[in-house]
């Protein structure tokens, strides 16, 4: 079953927070230049722009005419994608990141709940289904350009190397001679734009805690086949 989205019903998409889990109030060092917090979806009450994280929105793509949404979206723990596949269908990339990352926090269950990210030991126990669901409406709507399977090509392309890995997909710029992470407080620096955002870009992933998380995400065994490519 697809649902077939109207221009129309594209601007009443509004922002995410019509779409993700209201994320959990928490506060979070803004000294901290590294990038990306992942962030869980517990509290009905607060919305992401409330819960201590600048709100990043993209701008619906009003150039659609029509957009199919699929709705057999496999997940073993009755998550709900078609929001997810609603966000990517209609250019609201800064949203779907966002959904992403709290998806996986409540993958990988009520601890990771609990303290509102995840362990990299906890990756494992992220269902692959779930994951190959999530991968496969990332590289539909960007035509292959993002994806943690992109991320883990680049991986290999970059053998290991996590600052060349970084450099690849975008994730680091230029004060003047001085080479950085970006930021994600304030204004964000990454690029949420399909056209414009380097291979594996998206989605957004916390190196905050070192980059272990990082690469169980990219060891999953969901990704030791193609069988994630497999619509249901």
């Amino acid at each position: 079953m697809r649902i077939l989205l109207s221009a129309a019903a594209i601007l009443l998409a509004g922002s995410a927070n019509a779409f993700a889990p209201a994320p959990i109030c928490r506060h979070h060092n803004v000294a901290a230049s590294l990038l990306f917090m992942s962030e869980a979806a517990t509290v009905e009450t607060t919305s992401m722009a409330d819960a201590g994280k600048p709100p990043a929105e993209s701008d619906a793509d009003a150039n659609v005419a029509d957009v199919e949404i699929p709705t057999k979206l496999p997940s073993d723990v009755g998550m709900d994608y078609v929001p997810l596949a609603t966000m990517l269908a209609t250019g609201q990339l800064a949203e779907a990141d966002q959904f992403t990352r709290d998806a996986l926090i409540v993958l990988a269950g009520s601890k990771a709940k609990g303290r509102s990210f995840v362990y990299w030991t906890e990756v494992k126990r992220i269902p692959s289904t779930d994951l190959a669901t999530i991968e496969r409406l990332w590289n539909k709507f960007s035509n292959g350009k993002f994806g943690y399977s992109v991320q883990k090509k680049k991986w290999r392309q970059s053998k290991g190397d996590f600052e060349a890995w970084c450099k690849k997909i975008g994730w680091t710029t230029t004060d003047g001679e001085v080479e950085r992470k970006k930021r994600w407080f304030g204004a964000s620096e990454f690029i949420y734009d399909v056209k414009k955002a380097p291979e594996g870009h998206l989605p957004l992933t916390s190196a905050l805690r070192g980059t272990s998380l990082i690469k169980e995400l990219l060891n999953h065994p969901v990704w030791d086949n193609d069988d994630w490519k497999k619509e249901p």
